[in-house]
């Protein structure tokens, strides 16, 4: 197969002019042409007036390595243009690998797992996706907050309630795999190829729910309501699992991939000897603009194009103080939403539907966290951290459940907002106009105010008085590093225990989350033989 990257097309011109581009840059005739499919499509509006789409794409053509040795400008010749799974050992599992947590990484493990013959047992604390959604809704509406079921708990994880955005920097294979396989449970094709894909809650849920009903399909098991409160280790391996307290299920290898918020589940671990140690991160705010004013920013006088959906942005600013402001988890048409795990918390992140189609649009503004700044060398403090300005936030929401919001504007100027402008919150159950310093770290703030300015003229719009900033964003990754050996991915103090996705320190998002499950599950693999039934 062949890969032809920089194919330009006009917005309004028909797809079907990739075909002239891609004969013209392979120097064939249309005969020789035997198929193509879009790899990659991303859009250039960085031309006044002009807007293109560009185009990578797979061809099949005859006298294909004649062609590719050629050396012809943005073709090359793909070897290995799908996953392919590792060879299995040949020693005997004698208990089912566990997975322990059912969002992305956990997920896509069980799968592969149960893909491959080893009938995997997943356990999830939260509920699974009806009943979660029923809950995280009653919570913003009834301010019913559920301790094993909310936006950090349940089946799918945190990615569920979010954008579903499947951006990823990492180049690998397996990346091709996961979007593959969310397409086979329901997302749509587009993601394949979308230079910025995402699926959307409302998609997102029906995809989880076919996954477990494949993974069982296959001979696995799935369990929900079943925290793993403790774990028994002897002579420096893990032997079993203790679920809700009580039942005990006797393990040969786990993969722990429990998520950024299970912090009950770290605090189990550390008391076990388990090897965890602190990490960076990033704390903030929700920042709320109408998507319009976003949208005519970034494509001008396109911005209402029907080939055009809602646009995006993504910001980074190195303050004055050493810090980095950045936007995060950007939802263009999104809503604020209620994200905390805890009760007595408050804790924002995005949301978007798949159509995109809210008024506002939102994004995280964070600035980094390090170490240095928790107070102490504990290697669970970051999560004391985090905990604290949760909790100054709710006091400030007015302690029921509502986020503290203030207005760019009156930020800017140190001033407590009392009426809501031209931008209205999205946030659920409500909030409550306030001032952001009495909720986050002075260093924050000054970070925040110097970007604001800073950004917005890169993004015109983006310090608008009546842009509204809702408080706080806390769980932008882990706080900590559950520490594994780099080869085999276990644990450097316990054996077969394989900490995994963002929860442990090493994803930061539903793909790369998904590809660290995806690396575990090899890992047992290659040593173990499949499971006959």
């Amino acid at each position: 197969m062949l890969r032809v990257s920089n194919i330009k097309i006009n917005i309004d011109d028909d797809k079907s002019k990739i075909v002239k581009h891609l004969l013209n840059k392979l120097k064939i005739k249309e005969s020789e042409l035997i198929k193509y499919h879009i790899y990659k499509e991303s859009i250039d509006a960085r031309k006044r007036g002009r807007i293109d789409f560009v185009y990578t794409v797979d061809v099949e053509v005859k006298n294909e390595a004649k062609i590719a040795k050629k050396g012809l400008k943005d073709v090359v010749e793909v070897k290995q243009p799908h996953y392919i799974g590792v060879k299995c050992g040949d020693s005997k599992v004698n208990h089912r690998p566990i997975i322990v947590g059912s969002g992305p990484a956990g997920l896509f493990a069980a799968l592969v797992l149960a893909q491959r013959g080893y009938n995997p047992l997943l356990l999830e604390r939260g509920l699974d996706v009806d009943q979660r959604t029923k809950d995280i809704h009653n919570f913003w509406t009834n301010r019913v907050f559920k301790g094993n079921s909310n936006v950090q708990f349940g089946e799918g994880g945190a990615g569920t309630f979010s954008d579903g955005k499947l951006t990823t920097r990492i180049k690998d294979i397996r990346c091709r795999k996961v979007l593959e396989e969310l397409v086979n449970f329901g997302s749509p094709d587009e993601i394949l190829y979308s230079h910025k894909p995402h699926v959307g809650t409302d998609i997102l849920k029906d995809v989880v729910k076919n996954i477990r009903e494949e993974i069982k399909r296959l001979g696995g098991e799935v369990r929900f309501n079943a925290q793993v409160t403790d774990i028994k280790i002897e002579d420096g391996k893990i032997k079993s699992v203790i679920v809700n307290n009580k039942d005990k299920i006797d393990a040969e290898c786990v993969i722990f991939a429990v998520g950024h918020s299970a912090r009950d589940s770290y605090e189990m671990l550390y008391r076990n000897g388990v090897k965890i140690i602190q990490k960076p991160f990033a704390i903030g705010a929700r920042i709320e603009h109408p998507q319009e004013l976003i949208n005519k920013t970034q494509y001008k006088e396109f911005y209402n194009h029907p080939r055009l959906g809602a646009a995006d942005y993504r910001l980074i600013e190195h303050t004055s103080n050493g810090r980095t402001a950045y936007s995060f988890c950007m939802c263009p048409g999104g809503t604020v939403i209620a994200s905390a795990s805890n009760e007595f918390e408050v804790v924002t992140n995005g949301m978007s539907e798949h159509a995109r189609d809210k008024v506002n649009a939102n994004s995280g503004f964070l600035v980094n966290v390090v170490p240095e700044d928790f107070g102490s060398d504990h290697p669970l403090a970051g999560i004391r951290f985090q905990e604290k300005y949760e909790r100054l936030a709710y006091e400030l929401g007015g302690k029921n459940y509502n986020a503290p919001m203030q207005l760019v504007g009156d930020f800017l100027n140190d001033r407590r907002t009392t009426d809501i402008g031209k931008v209205q919150p999205s946030y659920q159950p409500g909030v409550t106009g306030s001032d952001l310093r009495e909720c986050l770290p002075e260093f924050v703030i000054s970070s925040m105010k110097e970007a604001l300015v800073s950004l917005d003229k890169k993004l015109n719009g983006f310090s608008m008085y009546d842009a509204v900033l809702t408080g706080v964003e806390t769980r932008s990754s882990a706080p900590v590093r559950i520490v594994r050996d780099e080869n085999t991915l276990q644990s450097v103090s316990t054996q077969n225990l394989y900490p995994c996705g963002e929860g442990a320190g090493y994803a930061g998002g539903i793909v790369t989350a998904a590809v660290d499950g995806i690396k575990c599950a090899e890992k047992i693999i290659e040593v173990y033989a499949p499971i006959v039934k």
